[in-house]
């Protein structure tokens, strides 16, 4: 078996003992004579993953009791709509700050469902603006941001301050990557497929306070207070990927957990930086203040030798470093 250095943005690479475990339990998980695609979500042993799942992500993440977490299905995407028709209660406008390609998403599907204001945007996709130039509004129902964009590469070092408004981050990119102070969060929501297991599974932590504002033609699926209430089995869930994600959260724990992992996450991310920023043949254009650790677009002096680079770096076993068709060049997603 050979394997390669996988730089894919997500699907993305997962711990290779995570994926031998998975392997091992494939047929026969722990005795029961199935595999775990094959458990009702209903049975002893299914509810025992899904138990420990979310024990092992509270512990990890330290947080508090008066926050929901649920694992769901549809994606990042589907919390683009989820979010507006779940959270704003009696209020009309909800805040966005753009800072790339998935806050554009999120802010063009809001805008279905509310008036969603853009509080700030960059003039090009490779800064943060400062919040103190950021258009709020006070009577907004949340403000939503992208604490790491993996298109354009540019992340967030720091927690916006929305003093009463809530704050709601798509963290797909970076969960699990580092702590995070949920406290400081309304809602938090974060597609599996790119730290923390398969794709199907998208994981929501919500304050309690926030789950009685949901509309009244939110659909049952996309009710995140029924979502609660039913233990995220409101209907069957995505089980191999939640149970995937399990072990890649009791694999953190043994590395030493979001300490450890920020740490290795900083020192990877410097080390090419470093090499990019001491080459003329490389570049980046993204403010060093807010690149990111997840994500890092590239550039070639000269880009008629795109295909040369990808084709050899695939031969040296590197694989998937095509940057998005919307941007072009090279990214190493880390």
């Amino acid at each position: 078996m050979s394997r390669v250095f996988n730089f894919s943005a997500g699907p993305a690479a997962l711990p290779e003992e995570v994926l031998i475990q998975v392997r091992d339990e494939m047929l026969d998980w722990q005795g029961s004579g199935m595999s775990v695609m094959e458990m009702s979500h209903r049975g002893k042993e299914f509810m025992s993953i899904a138990a420990q799942a979310e024990a092992d992500l509270r512990e990890l993440l330290a947080i508090p009791d008066n926050y929901k977490v649920l694992f769901l299905q549809g994606g990042a995407s589907a919390q683009f709509a989820m979010i507006p028709l779940n959270i704003l209660g009696q209020r009309k406008t909800a805040d966005y700050v753009v800072t790339g390609s998935w806050g554009k998403k999120a802010i063009k599907e809001a805008g279905k469902y509310c008036e969603a204001r853009q509080a700030a945007r960059p003039e090009s996709f490779t800064d943060i603006p400062d919040p103190d130039t950021w258009q709020r509004d006070s009577q907004a129902g949340y403000l939503h941001y992208t604490p790491n964009e993996t298109i354009e590469g540019v992340e967030f070092h720091f927690v916006p301050d929305t003093g009463e408004v809530p704050l709601v981050a798509d963290f797909s990119s970076t969960f699990m990557s580092r702590p995070i102070e949920v406290s400081r969060f309304g809602l938090i929501y974060a597609g599996a497929q790119k730290n923390v297991g398969p794709a199907g599974l998208t994981l929501v932590i919500v304050r309690d306070d926030l789950l009685d504002r949901a509309r009244a033609d939110t659909p049952m699926a996309f009710n995140l207070a029924e979502q609660a209430a039913a233990d995220s089995m409101l209907n069957t869930p995505p089980c191999f990927s939640w149970y995937v994600a399990g072990l890649v959260f009791q694999w953190l724990k043994r590395k030493g957990g979001l300490a450890a992992m920020a740490e290795c996450n900083e020192h990877k991310a410097g080390l090419l930086y470093n090499a990019i920023d001491a080459s003329a043949f490389y570049a980046n254009p993204v403010n060093p203040e807010c690149r990111s650790w997840m994500n890092v677009p590239f550039t070639l002096a000269d880009a008629e030798l795109d295909a040369v680079f990808l084709k050899e770096a695939a031969t040296a076993g590197l694989s998937t470093l095509k940057g998005h068709r919307s941007v072009g060049g090279m990214r190493a997603s880390i």
